[in-house]
């Protein structure tokens, strides 16, 4: 297919790369001789009559853009159009707005970037309306299925990183513990990256059910070795020892994850009689200038995306896998959800380590 105008957007949350991506697309198109538009804010800018767009150039998408955290089209990660909130509680399906933006636009195929559930919306959206998309996978958590690696994990895992860096030395000046609270909705995989990375002692993930008796026991060891600190990573979505979601709910209503730290500092002072502080990270993991692995990524992945509208090849989601890009079925990519394999690499290393991970 010899597309000549080409959409794209990012959806869901923001992320360190996106702006990596809309420049690798843009410059890829326009050695084709295509045209890029920019759908502005996600799906929400094709509500708009006229939809909100711009003409993305390569004078204007340089390399700079690639340096900026965030993403330049603004992005949303709410209003599902099968089931859109309105302003009388009741809930709208407002797909075919959304279909009925993308052709006016004229658009020979869109690219997507998303995760796991904005490709649930896009991919519905795509057959319903005949709309020739193929995505690309971002999201800090890295529990998107089919890809070894998603855009925003990397530099979510050097901040979460350089935060045990930075709260070690403060540790030992006081003799505490520290207790840092990462991102991760429901998968452990920044908290567990992070943790081996930047020396921790334990690292509680939501995969691996944990007890306060056996991180009490931990830093009891690493006291009784005579270091006078310790370091506890704890992803946001574990639960506590009861089974609960610690969570809060904003002033619209919309409860997240967020507190799961405090909760574990409590009870380990408690167990402990250590000193303890949290540290809660939240959206510094997004919103910083991407590391060279997502800046290398994205680009990567946006060149392929366009090679496979060139293809005519639809439906598929770019991927990273025995280091290189390939495609695989976007259905495909979203069954196959991606939580922390507990017999991994990765928690191996951590059990050799004499890392805990409180079972």
């Amino acid at each position: 297919m010899a597309a000549k105008r080409i959409g794209i957007l990012t959806s869901g949350g923001d992320c360190a790369g996106l702006n990596a991506i809309i420049r690798g697309a843009v410059h890829a198109a326009h050695k084709k001789g295509w045209e890029t538009v920019g759908i502005l804010n996600g799906t929400a800018g094709l509500f708009k009559t006229p939809p909100a767009v711009r003409t993305l150039t390569p004078l204007e998408i340089d390399g700079q853009i690639m340096r900026q955290g965030g993403t330049i089209l603004g992005t949303t990660n709410k209003g599902n159009p099968f089931a859109f909130p309105m302003a009388d509680g009741s809930l709208k399906d407002r797909s075919n707005e959304i279909v009925d933006g993308f052709k006016a636009l004229g658009l020979d195929a869109i690219i997507g970037i998303g995760g796991d559930g904005s490709f649930a919306i896009l991919s519905k959206l795509a057959k319903q309306g005949g709309i020739n998309m193929v995505g690309i996978p971002k999201t800090i958590d890295n529990d998107i299925g089919m890809t070894e690696f998603s855009v925003g994990f990397d530099t979510a895992v050097a901040v979460a990183t350089e935060a045990l860096d930075r709260l070690q030395p403060t540790a030992a000046s006081h003799d505490r513990v520290m207790i840092l609270e990462v991102m991760g909705r429901d998968a452990g995989h920044i908290a567990l990256a992070a943790g081996i990375a930047g020396g921790a002692d334990v690292i509680l993930i939501p995969e691996i059910p944990y007890s306060i008796e056996s991180v009490a026991k931990k830093i009891k060891a690493v006291k009784d070795s005579g270091r006078n600190f310790a370091l506890v990573v704890v992803s946001e979505a574990v639960k506590t020892t009861d089974g609960g979601k610690v969570q809060t709910e904003y002033t619209d209503g919309e409860k997240r994850y967020g507190g799961i730290g405090q909760y574990i500092g409590a009870q380990i002072a408690e167990a402990t009689g250590s000193e303890t502080r949290v540290t809660v990270l939240g959206h510094v993991q997004r919103g910083c200038p991407p590391t060279y692995n997502d800046r290398l990524l994205g680009t990567a992945f946006a060149v392929k995306a366009v090679d496979l509208i060139e293809e005519g090849k639809f439906g598929r989601m770019v991927a990273w896998q025995n280091r290189q890009v390939i495609d695989v079925a976007i259905e495909d990519a979203i069954a196959a959800y991606q939580q922390v394999d507990i017999d991994s690499t990765l928690v191996h290393t951590c059990r050799a380590l004499g890392i805990s991970l409180g079972d």
